[in-house]
């Protein structure tokens, strides 16, 4: 019952956050939404295991996953604020003012992996779930991903209706989450 009243509570601000696309199936704010509350579900049932065991193999996977997602989500958000030219006259009420960006970025971590924010949250997502591995929450953890992978499908698809060919070159160049391999 714990867990359940602490993701109720918690997922507000998920909610708040989420709300101007929480029912357009067509932004990619509305999958992020449902991957946001995966990571929230692991990292409400896994809190009590986070530093149990640290020098075992799955702690060791799990705080490297942590790390690296961490790097993904700082070298993403510094390069699209430096690069991308995020302007209020962008017209895109789904998008974050960060996410408005009026340039390609296609620079730094952007050079190499087309989505390093999504990218960091399934490695959050692992990472977490690594902490205490069981059945449901691997399913939980598979659902989060999932919907990450739509939330970068949908993003592409809107980042091609705003930059055009530009962006399907940049996706010719690029991989989706991890660098030279997917």
């Amino acid at each position: 019952m714990e867990k359940l009243i602490a993701f109720g509570v918690l997922s507000i601000p998920i909610i708040a956050l989420s709300w101007h696309t929480l029912f357009d199936v067509k932004s990619h704010g509305f999958y992020r939404f449902f991957g946001w509350e995966g990571i929230l579900w692991l990292a409400i049932s896994n809190y009590k295991f986070w530093f149990d065991n640290p020098f075992s193999l799955l702690q060791i996977f799990s705080w490297v996953f942590l790390f690296f997602g961490a790097y993904l989500v700082i070298a993403g958000v510094i390069q699209m604020k430096k690069t991308g030219k995020a302007e209020k006259s962008r017209k895109a009420d789904s998008l974050y003012h960060f996410e408005k960006t009026t340039e390609l970025v296609d620079t730094g971590i952007f050079k190499y992996i087309r989505h390093p924010l999504y990218s960091s949250l399934i490695f959050l997502t692992l990472g977490v779930l690594l902490k205490n591995i069981n059945v449901s929450l691997i399913i939980v953890a598979f659902a989060s991903i999932v919907f990450f992978y739509f939330t970068s499908i949908t993003d592409e698809k809107e980042c091609i209706a705003y930059f055009g060919n530009k962006y399907s070159e940049y996706m010719k160049r690029t991989k989706r989450f991890i660098p030279f391999i997917i």
